[in-house]
Formats: C-alpha cells, sequence, structure tokens
C-alpha cells in the first residue's frame, strides 16, 4: 500500500483504468504517508474530511466504466493561498478570519473538482506567499524530506514538501518570483510556471501580474497533465490568454534534437555555489548528448533585482495598506520590513520599474530569436536552515539575493520550469531551469522531458 503513495498521477489512472487498485487504496495510502509525516514535515495547515468519501465516489465512477474526468481519483493538494470552497483560505496569516465565509473556488480549484481529483487539503504557505521560504505566524516551520534540517523553499513549500514525501503526487503552487520552481529545486521536483495567463488566476495576487498558478509534480507527463485541467478558461481571470484547445502531453517525447540552447551559467552576474554551479554545469551535457545545439551564452541583461523589488516591494505595501496597527502586530516582521520599503516607492519610480520591466521583456523576445530555450540554474545554492530566510553565511538580506535566475522571468512572463539534475555531497537536490520563449510552453515541457528521460527524478527514500 504504501508503493501506492509514491506513484505518479499517470501511474494512477492507469491503475484506476486496468483496476490493479483502487481509488480507496490510493487515498488509505496518501493519507497514512499524511499521518505518518506532517507531523515532521509540517507540509499540510489543513487535511479534508472528506478524502475517503470523495475517494468512495470516484471509485464507483470508474467500476461503472464512467470517470468524471482526466484526474477522476488523484489525490491533489492545494496552496493555502489558492481559494477553495468550504475551506478557510489563511494565507499564511493570523489577520485572516477562518470563519469565512468561503463560499467560491479558485479557477484551478474548480477546474482539480470538475475533473474528479480528490482534493487532499490546503498546504502552507509564508504568510500571503511573500518570501521564498516556508515558515509564517500562523503554521510555523515546513521542512524539507530530504533532510528536516532544511528549508523546502518557499513559497509553495509545502506543496513540493508533500509531493516529495509521498503524501499526493500533485499540487498547485504560485510562482511570483519563483515559488514553484524554488522549492521544486530544493525538493528534487518538476514544476512549471507556464507563460502568464495560461493557468486562469482568480482573484489577482497583491503582488500583481509577477504572479503565475501551476503544478508541482514528480514528473513531467503528471504537469503536462495537469495543465490540460488547470489551463481551461474562467471568465473571472481578464489578464489570461486565449484559450488553447490542446492535449500539453502531445508531443512530449519529441526531443530536443537541432535546438538552439543558451547555457549560461550566472545570467552574466549572479553569484552561484560552486558546488551547485558544478551539478549544473556537469548536466547540460544531456542537452548535447540528446542532439542539441548547446553554446555557453548569457542573455545579456542587467540584474533586474531593483526592479522586481519595486514591483514585489510596492505589492507587499498595497496588501497591508488597510491593517490596523493589531493586525500589523500579527504579522511576520520580514513582511513589514518589505512593505515599509515598499510605502517609499513613488508613482514615478514604481512607472520607471514597469518600462524597465517592458525592456527586459523586449530584449528577452530578441534574444529568443537567436536560441530555441535559456538554460540556467535554477538557484545559486542548494538547500539551507529551515526558519531562515536566507543561508546563514551567505551575508543576504532576503530572500531575492538567493534567486537571481527565477524571478527575471516573472518580470518577463516566460515559461520556465525547474528539473532535477543532480544532487550535493550533502544529499541535496539541485535543479537546473529551463526558460522559453513567451507562449512556448510546450518546448518546455518538450525539453524537460528529454532532460526527465536520462535524469530521472528521485524521491527521498
Amino acid at each position: 500500500m504504501s508503493d501506492l503513495a509514491t506513484l505518479t498521477a499517470v501511474q494512477l489512472l492507469e491503475g484506476y483504468r486496468t483496476r490493479a487498485f483502487s481509488p480507496v487504496e490510493v487515498a488509505a495510502a496518501v493519507l497514512k504517508r499524511i499521518e505518518q509525516l506532517n507531523p515532521k514535515l509540517n507540509a499540510f495547515n489543513l487535511v479534508s474530511d472528506h478524502i475517503k468519501e470523495d475517494a468512495e465516489a470516484s471509485e464507483s465512477r470508474w467500476l461503472s466504466g464512467m470517470p468524471k474526468g482526466l484526474l477522476d481519483g488523484v489525490p491533489v493538494s492545494i496552496k493555502d493561498i489558492i481559494l477553495t470552497k468550504g475551506w478557510p483560505t489563511l494565507r499564511g496569516s493570523k489577520t485572516v478570519d477562518p470563519r469565512g465565509p468561503w463560499n467560491e473556488d479558485a479557477p484551478v480549484t474548480a477546474r482539480l473538482r470538475e475533473h474528479g481529483a480528490v482534493l487532499l487539503g490546503k498546504t502552507t504557505t509564508p504568510e500571503f506567499g511573500w518570501k521564498g521560504v516556508t515558515d509564517s505566524p500562523l503554521t510555523g516551520i515546513t521542512r524539507n524530506p530530504w533532510n528536516v534540517s532544511k528549508t523546502p523553499g518557499g513559497s509553495s513549500g509545502g506543496a513540493a514538501a508533500a509531493v516529495a514525501a509521498g503524501m499526493g503526487p500533485l499540487a498547485v503552487g504560485t510562482d511570483g518570483g519563483g515559488s514553484i520552481r524554488i522549492p521544486c529545486s530544493f525538493t528534487g521536483l518538476f514544476g512549471i510556471k507556464a507563460s502568464f495567463g495560461r493557468v486562469p488566476a482568480w482573484p489577482l495576487s497583491p503582488f500583481g501580474t509577477v504572479a503565475h498558478v501551476g503544478p508541482i509534480t514528480r514528473s513531467v507527463a503528471d504537469a503536462a497533465l495537469m495543465l490540460n485541467v488547470i489551463a481551461l478558461p474562467d471568465a473571472r481571470d481578464w489578464h489570461a490568454l486565449p484559450y488553447e484547445p490542446r492535449d500539453w502531453r502531445m508531443d512530449l517525447d519529441q526531443g530536443v534534437r537541432d535546438l538552439r540552447i543558451a547555457w549560461s551559467p550566472n545570467l552574466g552576474y549572479a553569484r552561484v555555489d560552486p558546488e551547485v554551479l558544478s551539478i549544473v554545469k556537469g548536466s547540460i551535457k544531456v542537452f548535447e548528448d540528446l542532439g542539441a545545439k548547446v553554446e555557453e551564452k548569457h542573455p545579456g541583461f542587467e540584474s533586474p533585482e531593483a526592479v522586481f523589488r519595486a514591483h514585489w516591494f510596492s505589492g507587499a505595501a498595497f496588501l497591508l495598506k488597510n491593517f490596523s496597527r493589531e493586525d500589523r502586530a500579527k504579522i511576520d516582521p520580514g513582511l513589514l520590513e518589505v512593505a515599509s520599503q515598499g510605502e517609499k516607492i513613488s508613482a514615478h519610480e514604481l512607472l520607471e520599474a514597469q518600462q524597465k520591466r517592458g525592456a527586459l521583456g523586449v530584449h528577452m523576445n530578441l534574444f529568443h530569436r537567436d536560441y530555441d530555450l535559456l538554460v540556467t540554474p535554477t538557484l545559486a545554492v542548494a538547500a539551507f536552515d529551515a526558519g531562515r530566510e536566507f543561508p546563514e553565511t551567505s551575508g543576504g538580506k532576503r530572500w531575492t539575493d538567493w534567486t537571481p535566475f527565477t524571478y527575471p522571468f516573472n518580470l518577463t512572463q516566460q515559461p520556465a520550469a525547474s528539473v532535477p539534475c543532480g544532487f550535493t555531497q550533502g544529499g541535496l537536490p539541485v535543479g537546473l531551469q529551463i526558460v522559453g520563449p513567451r507562449y512556448a510552453d510546450a518546448l518546455v515541457l518538450r525539453a524537460a522531458r528529454a532532460f526527465e528521460s536520462a535524469r530521472p527524478i528521485r524521491l527521498p527514500g
């Protein structure tokens, strides 16, 4: 039974179809994992009371030969920033009233229900998803399944810890500056931030149009399957892309032969841990062996950290603008600091940052005329001690100091994925980032699948 908790969604669906096992058996295996591991990892802050009931309903549909949708009976967790009808969405904050009312599903939650997914519960997040690690005044510290003394990253850290530990094969995450890719790198999973607007989101993040919603999974095929569901249209998102009626699993195995790949070890300016850089650099040969044309080439832009901070910090200030003194006393001090800095950003400075953001987007559009993909490390470091915003020895001041590869592509709204590429001597996963031109989500998935085929994803022992 414990083995069922480690299967991918694709494997589960095949098992349901052939009646090798049932959604009820899978739900029991996953629930057992949650009972055993969640007290150690703190990945879930809410576990559904209806898991068994929902799994029984799914089993009945499979037995009658009428599965409800593409994910019928597959366990999925929802990050506690995403609205879920009937459950409080507390966003890691003591300032949110758990009494609600909680009467609406966000678009992704609605689509998952429509396709028969078994919703497991809500996963932990830093307060309002503001930073790249997962701890909050409400839920405490979330830990990494590879080493419980380390952080799983964030802000979708609970989601990634759950998937890596066998507490459900699929998770919904959000990514405003790397919050899907960061924890996937730290926990050895696959995650993709699709092109902005590909996955409908509502309500819009207080941090604005840098924020995406997407899948965290144990395989590229699972992510493509999940995109088939969560990328379905929803009229509440007026930023959404026109719906593209395609199966994202198509052409996954077309490989990377003759693709032009730019490999940038540091974007031309980032400081990277030597061991991390060595692991990622050693994995680049996989693309060459698969027939891609790889060239070391920086994309040629200066660090956009100031541009990102103007967007992110002003978003934090906007988020907290109406909070009372009593509520502010309950908030993560780091979020208060960021919001305080955001309050000092003038309208002219924010507009200037928006113009620079646009220029960066144009620059990358032009860059991709010559290169199909850009490959980088996902992060500058491996997982560090849990409960910290940045590594103790880094001299950093904010989470953006060790995430120089992720947030630039939130500014440009390009598809970007993290796929595991190796382990440190201490046994911690390291991720490789694949970035594609805007709207080339299928190409990023295809390249990630090719890499995964050569370097299969491993789970913690």
